[in-house]
């Protein structure tokens, strides 16, 4: 596994296209490298198969240009915040050693995605510990801990801390999350309806990015939260 600027960790496959592919693929073509971390295979979702996601995973990481993208093998809906699942994904942040990092949204109408951002974090934190000893691939690694941690916003709103303005690669965007199409509105499948399978989802998903973009004045943006204060070296890099 290499070294990537920016790792994103989610419990399921699909929870990266839909909260911030966006800005995986703007930092791609701005020359960033970027990898994915997936905890379950979403086996007990309504439609497909855990099969059937994970292709679907790999045909949206080659949409989105990820360096790799990887899958923890945890129990969709049960896996728990122990040492077990934490040392998982530990191995995973020593091992490609990103800046940055993106998880799931801290609160959300799915539990797994508040458990897995519990779950993130807190590897995240443990990941710098030099005294925790893990191996990857019969190695010994090194400590490391993430420059920036940030949140996702999924299903329920959250108020940003930070906005990044996806104008340019949201058609890229919407083209990833309609890979798993086994999952998202498709008026010739036979699968049993769900919450995210009708038309009207997407168009929220599209009324969420024009909301977000708007409170930066830009057509469609995503957003992230911190729990601390993000520092900044130069004010003028902001807008």
């Amino acid at each position: 596994m290499e070294k990537v600027d920016i790792l994103t960790i989610a419990a399921h496959p699909d929870d990266v296209e839909l909260s911030c592919s966006g800005t995986l693929i703007k930092s791609i073509e701005a020359g960033k490298t970027v990898g994915i971390c997936d905890l379950t295979q979403g086996e007990l979702g309504t439609r497909g198969s855990a099969e059937i996601r994970l292709q679907e995973a790999r045909i949206a990481q080659g949409i989105i240009g990820a360096a790799f993208r990887i899958n923890l093998g945890m129990e969709d809906g049960f896996f728990q915040v122990n040492r077990e699942n934490q040392i998982k994904i530990i191995e995973v942040i020593r091992a490609c050693q990103p800046d940055i990092v993106l998880l799931n949204a801290l609160v959300d109408r799915h539990p797994d995605h508040g458990k897995g951002a519990e779950l993130q974090k807190t590897a995240c934190f443990l990941s710098g510990l030099r005294k925790l000893e893990t191996e990857y691939n019969g190695e010994q690694q090194e400590c490391w801990r993430p420059n920036l941690v940030l949140h996702t916003i999924q299903d329920r709103f959250m108020k940003p801390t930070i906005v990044v303005d996806v104008t340019s690669s949201w058609d890229k965007k919407m083209e990833a999350i309609k890979a798993f199409s086994s999952q998202f509105y498709d008026p010739k499948s036979s699968e049993p309806e769900s919450m995210i399978s009708g038309e009207g989802f997407l168009k929220n998903i599209l009324g969420r990015g024009r909301d977000m973009g708007r409170l930066i004045h830009a057509e469609y943006g995503e957003g992230f939260v911190s729990e601390r204060p993000v520092g900044i070296a130069d004010l003028t890099l902001l807008q």
